[in-house]
């Protein structure tokens, strides 16, 4: 399952962003990832959360980004989350929301079908977003 956590710059999406995460922390259940481009985080997060800093791989777009995630999910079978932090950025790509809605649906279809719940932070005002996006908002 796929929730998109949307909100203008400086709107406190990371503030969430780590508090969830840093919930996530305290269940030894829970196999958290974390996805970012550059280490930013670091200092925010309890060490039980696994962050990757992209920008260590050689991903760029939404295509490679799929398959960089389904390629953790063939190694780390016990995922439970994974948080992507700033979507454009970590896929290295300028706005797109055409490609964007293709990449949500495909990574909604890649967390039913492994079992982990899956959360995107996205910069943007919602009265900008199309439809197709908007079904993936978190209530």
């Amino acid at each position: 399952m796929l929730k998109l956590i949307i909100g203008v710059k400086g709107s406190g999406k990371t503030g969430k962003l780590v508090d969830d995460l840093n919930l996530k922390a305290h269940d030894n259940e829970k196999n958290v990832i974390c996805i970012e481009r550059g280490q930013r985080l670091d200092r925010f997060v309890k060490y039980h959360i696994r962050l990757i800093d992209i920008n260590e791989y050689p991903v760029q777009g939404f295509d490679e980004l799929l398959a960089f995630l389904a390629g953790m999910n063939a190694k780390d079978y016990d995922i439970t989350h994974i948080y992507i932090d700033s979507i454009f950025k970590v896929a290295n790509l300028d706005v797109n929301y055409d490609a964007l809605s293709r990449f949500l649906d495909a990574f909604d279809e890649l967390s039913r079908d492994m079992h982990f719940e899956a959360q995107v932070i996205l910069s943007a005002d919602v009265s900008d977003l199309p439809e197709n996006i908007l079904r993936y908002v978190a209530e």
